[in-house]
């Protein structure tokens, strides 16, 4: 008896997820870091479902050999001293490094509130000049599905640049993750020269912020 299309794809469905457990939080490609610019893609956003202790996950069917090597597989190495009892993940941003091939590595500690403690900029960047932004950050206690990074910088009160980009999904570890981001370049002339002032976020799939990072930087014409 020859089946309906509809009816293949069911069992097409039903086959596909066999085996693959109760770890079914994955990244959603299509939601974006909401930001003052995008609220519709934040009422599009894909709903997930309630998220579970990683001891809890591990647990479960502990005992299915195949079931437990594509935990292993899809978790990678797990600290089982990094994993809590609760479900809510915690991301700590620990440092932004500012790499340039004109000067040594600007290392800067991430304030655990965003706010660095200093009146004047947090950095300085020379004009014209190439940068990298890398983030050091740890996760602990669950999995963060789908951190994502945008930040949005004004100039005498003029929204002049904004960007999005996704991190990845991670699990916890005891060693920290290090995530390079593309390179830029800093504009040039005497217009672009002066304070700037910053607005970035590190939020999940579920749009839950774990830092609102606020500063100032200068461009000017030299590193300082």
């Amino acid at each position: 008896m020859v089946l309906k299309e509809e009816e293949k794809k069911a069992e097409e469905t039903s086959e596909d997820q066999k085996g693959k457990g109760t770890l079914s939080r994955k990244n959603s490609h299509s939601s974006l870091c909401p930001t003052d610019d995008d609220d519709e893609d934040e009422d599009r956003k894909l709903e997930l479902g309630p998220m579970i202790a990683l001891k809890e996950q591990l647990e479960k069917d502990k005992d299915d050999e195949s079931l437990r090597r594509w935990k292993e597989q899809l978790l990678g190495s797990v600290d089982m001293e990094d994993v809590g009892e609760t479900p809510d993940p915690v991301v700590k941003i620990m440092y932004l490094t500012i790499r340039s091939p004109d000067r040594e590595d600007m290392v800067l500690t991430v304030p655990e509130d965003g706010n660095p403690t200093s009146k004047g900029p947090w950095f300085t960047l020379k004009e014209g000049s190439k940068y990298t932004l890398v983030f050091t950050f740890r996760v602990t206690n669950n999995i963060v599905s789908g951190l994502r990074y945008s930040n949005s910088v004004w100039k005498t009160g003029l929204k002049v640049y904004s960007r999005k980009e996704m991190l990845g999904t991670f699990s916890p570890q005891a060693e920290p993750y290090t995530h390079v981001m593309f390179e830029e370049s800093t504009p040039s002339g005497m217009l672009v020269r002066g304070s700037y002032s910053v607005k970035s976020k590190f939020v999940d799939d579920d749009n839950k912020c774990y830092l609102e990072n606020n500063y100032t930087f200068d461009i000017r014409k030299n590193w300082l």
